[in-house]
């Protein structure tokens, strides 16, 4: 089916895995990648990192194999998917010459993948969250030299083991550069969280992915919200993964902060007024939770999202957003109608590429 009628079906949360990038990185800073492995080892337990293991050998395919990939959208009834670096690929610990060269092979990868079969697939980038002065330069790269649609970003970065160097959070104000060039080129900016900083408070019962995802893009929306990020860049598109976490459907807090207290009061607006500027994928696992997501940031702001081909996603996306008994106009919104209204389309579609 081609991707300019009406009722394509439009995934915007698929991975990809790019083993080459990680040797990369692995041979370019051992000591960086090891401390990186042995605070995921530390978050998630040896249960849940036996587990993952087992399940990354199982799902490599899914991973890696395009034909694959394409026999399972056709399967799921997806005619496109938006493909993204898998979240392990951040390496946020990256000094900032490898933290540039990661992005730049990430979004030449990227590109090529989707270059295999560009009428049923595009792409997001990446950028070096832990050098904001670096952002501009590889949004640059993945949307004006690469042609992908924007970016994929994490819920903060800070550097395992290193206490001197600063977290960075989305809030931070040495970010404006980038929330800016974003905006001017259109671009998407895919928020997917990887990591939590409660660590080994979540080392048991898969806690660091069940409990940790939601959390962190709750808190990740909370510091773009109330930062006045949202304000000052109106036209930015930013989808969060996971529906958004445990933030949409929980400010009633926020909004009583917001009232009552003068350092809350960093945006022009309520938060709650805000979902209605920000995209959510439809990633919930439940229907009653993706009716609750529809209802508190509308119809218009959430778009189809599987996570494929990871165990924490879904093998059926059209068929969960389907249960949800959403009116039919609504439906056939998050399934393709509100990503085509972000520009969000295959690569064969697009007949010009975003210029300087």
């Amino acid at each position: 089916m081609s991707d300019t009628t009406a009722d394509t079906v439009l995934d915007v949360h698929a991975h990809i895995l790019l083993p080459a990038l990680q040797q990369l990185v692995a041979d370019a800073d051992p000591e960086g990648f090891a401390a990186l492995q042995a605070l995921e080892a530390r978050r998630n337990g040896p249960e849940s990192m036996a587990a993952s293991g087992k399940m990354i050998k199982e799902r490599w395919p899914q991973l890696t194999d395009l034909h694959r990939r394409l026999a399972d959208m056709d399967a799921q009834g997806v005619d496109v998917q938006l493909v993204s670096p898998s979240p392990s690929h951040f390496y946020y610990f990256a000094g900032e010459e490898l933290a540039l060269e990661v992005a730049r092979q990430a979004n030449r990868a990227v590109r090529e993948f989707v270059d295999r079969a560009p009428e049923r697939l595009n792409g997001l980038g990446l950028v070096p969250l832990q050098h904001p002065h670096l952002m501009v330069q590889a949004l640059e790269h993945a949307v004006l030299e690469c042609g992908l649609l924007g970016v994929e970003i994490g819920s903060y970065a800070a550097t395992p083991g290193d206490p001197d160097r600063s977290t960075v959070e989305l809030s931070d104000p040495r970010l404006e550069p980038f929330w800016g060039r974003a905006e001017e080129l259109g671009a998407v900016v895919f928020l997917h969280p990887f990591g939590c900083s409660l660590d080994e408070r979540l080392d048991r019962f898969y806690l660091a992915n069940t409990v940790s995802q939601p959390a962190e893009n709750a808190v990740a929306l909370s510091h773009l919200i109330f930062s006045g990020v949202l304000d000052r860049h109106p036209a930015l598109k930013v989808v969060a993964a996971h529906g958004g976490g445990y933030l949409p459907t929980t400010l009633g807090r926020s909004d009583h902060a917001w009232k009552v207290r003068p350092e809350a009061h960093g945006c022009a607006q309520p938060p709650s007024s805000y979902l209605q500027k920000l995209y959510f994928d439809s990633l919930v696992h439940s229907p009653a939770e993706l009716r609750a997501l529809v209802a508190a940031a509308g119809p218009e702001q959430v778009l189809l999202g599987s996570d494929y081909p990871f165990d924490m996603g879904s093998d059926l996306p059209v068929d969960e957003v389907q249960a949800a008994g959403l009116p039919a106009g609504d439906e056939a919104r998050v399934l393709g109608g509100n990503a085509r209204r972000l520009g969000i389309t295959a690569a064969a579609a697009l007949t010009t590429r975003p210029t300087a």
